[in-house]
């Protein structure tokens, strides 16, 4: 039977709801909303520290992108140490199920999700898949419970959002934004438009001078101006040239033209190979299997560019269309390069000997079940952390953890500078060689807005901020901080804003979390503060 992808079923349970629908009500202590790594570890958190808890998930499985193609803990580009708690646990595990002594930090996508389900059962979390927020039911600042597309209704004495588009959080009136801010507005060097690559030589116009699809013009920007664009959008593959692999399947909606772009590339530089158009790692998996990601350099690769425009606001039904057309661009990406007669022999050949990795998504044709939302939107909560937190305002008075990943940002958009050139722009990759403490305020909403809810992934933070704290690592700490202030603030009947930080910091600490940069079992290797 053909599998039916993830955003499909939620197009069905959608155009199923209705409100005259009878309304099953659950009651817990703690309701999260998105299986994401950082829900997974927030859910289990919360459960450790005896509260009642249930996982509401978007799709057949848990962890995320974790589980949709992204194996690395991002350990080439974080420091380690910054690791700690549940979310080192996670790692450990990983480990043995590798037969390591200690943790492993590159992983294969259905071994991740063996351990997420691990932790979830063992803290006795009660785990729903296919669960999609309709709306918020509130008592002043106070969400009372959240009902589902499909008429189910949760009661929780505290939420947690840890999706990575925050629709409870904007269901439940918590401010938001998406998009970046100018450079003026947080006084942030890294901020609004950024045009720091060279010029690509390729006509991003068709044959007839019109400008191609997903590119905009170069005299509609301005270097450092706010933009409501979000970074580009792909699926993670997870590829194999083993003899089971799955050949790239032709998709119904195939239009060779949409690649014209590499054809013009190819037929200048017939010596192109697979790795110029699309990036391969091996890391630690099996040999003969890869794991894929847009590359940045790239005349055109998995990254659909103008593709997610308004995606971080979008309805149920327009995401599931910006899916299947990011879907769409993917599977008909990887036939042209494996069959199309413009491909050079070579070329032609390298590519079909890969295909999906028949051991991966097994019950959605080895395809990942979540695309690769870089960012979509962002709390603007009762702190918001900026790029003077991440390089000069390191340590906070009220810190769950730490953060240490670079600033990172793909590129956002495909700018048309000439007849011949184009443009990528967007791009940060900013070093950082010290780790930031993350503020409990960066979770928390503002007191006014909502006061049981807390938002580990879609956190507080400027574009430039979030570029740093949005891998699934960093928001594994701030997910497993935040079930542990859900529990203690359902356990003394408080506010998630009144919560003592002293208190929460010495239960994070008890827990086995590193709160700060001076933290005492540090191995001493990094340039740190006194």
């Amino acid at each position: 039977m053909k599998s039916i992808s993830f955003f499909c079923l939620l197009l069905i349970c959608c155009s199923s709801f209705q409100i005259e629908k009878p309304v099953q009500t659950n009651s817990y202590d703690v309701v999260v909303y998105g299986g994401t790594p950082g829900g997974v570890i927030a859910a289990v958190a919360a459960a450790r520290e005896g509260a009642r808890v249930v996982l509401l998930e978007q799709t057949r499985h848990v962890g995320g992108l974790n589980t949709s193609g992204i194996g690395t803990s991002e350990s080439e580009h974080m420091i380690e140490e910054t690791y700690s708690g549940l979310p080192l646990e996670f790692y450990e595990r990983l480990g043995k199920e590798y037969g390591k002594n200690g943790p492993t930090f590159y992983f294969e996508s259905h071994v991740a999700e063996k351990v997420y389900t691990d932790l979830l059962r063992e803290a006795k979390v009660t785990l729903v898949y296919e669960a999609f927020v309709q709306s918020a039911q509130k008592q002043g600042t106070v969400i009372q419970s959240i009902t589902l597309t499909n008429g189910k209704q949760f009661i929780g004495k505290a939420f947690i959002d840890a999706t990575y588009e925050g629709d409870l959080m904007a269901r439940a009136g918590v401010s938001h934004t998406h998009g970046r801010e100018s450079r003026e507005q947080y006084g942030e060097s890294l901020a609004g438009v950024r045009f720091i690559d060279a010029p690509i030589e390729a006509a991003p116009y068709d044959d007839n001078g019109h400008l191609l699809p997903g590119f905009v013009e170069r005299s509609t920007l301005t270097e450092g101006q706010a933009s409501d664009r979000v970074m580009n959008y792909n699926f993670r593959l997870m590829m194999s040239t083993r003899p089971d692999h799955r050949p790239f399947p032709k998709p119904d909606s195939y239009k060779p033209e949409r690649y014209v772009l590499l054809t013009r590339l190819l037929k200048n530089h017939p010596e192109t190979k697979l790795v110029d158009i699309i990036d391969l790692y091996s890391w630690n998996y099996p040999k003969g299997k890869f794991e894929t990601n847009n590359k940045q350099k790239a005349v055109i690769s998995l990254g659909h560019f103008g593709g997610n425009v308004d995606y971080p606001e979008a309805d149920y039904t327009r995401r599931s269309a910006i899916y299947q057309d990011h879907k769409d661009w993917t599977l008909g990406l990887m036939y042209y390069l494996a069959n199309d007669p413009s491909v050079p022999p070579a070329l032609r050949t390298e590519t079909a000997g890969y295909g999906f990795s028949a051991d991966e998504f097994t019950d959605n044709q080895n395809f990942p079940y979540y695309l690769y939302v870089r960012e979509a939107r962002r709390m603007i909560g009762a702190y918001v952390q900026t790029q003077k937190d991440i390089l000069q305002e390191r340590t906070k008075p009220d810190a769950i953890c730490l953060g240490s990943h670079w600033i990172d940002c793909h590129h956002v958009q495909r700018v048309a500078v000439s007849k011949t050139q184009f443009v990528n722009e967007g791009r940060i990759w900013e070093p950082i060689s010290q780790p930031y403490e993350v503020s409990y305020r960066a979770i928390t909403p503002k007191r006014s807005e909502c006061t049981n809810l807390l938002v580990p992934v879609c956190v507080s933070s400027s574009h430039v901020g979030f570029c740093s704290l949005r891998v699934e690592s960093t928001w594994m700490q701030l997910g497993n901080s935040a079930g542990i202030a859900a529990a203690m603030a359902v356990n003394q009947k408080m506010d998630v804003q009144k919560l003592n930080p002293k208190a929460l910091q010495q239960q994070l600490t008890k827990r086995g979390v590193i709160i700060s940069i001076n933290h005492q079992t540090w191995n001493g290797t990094q340039d740190l503060p006194k």
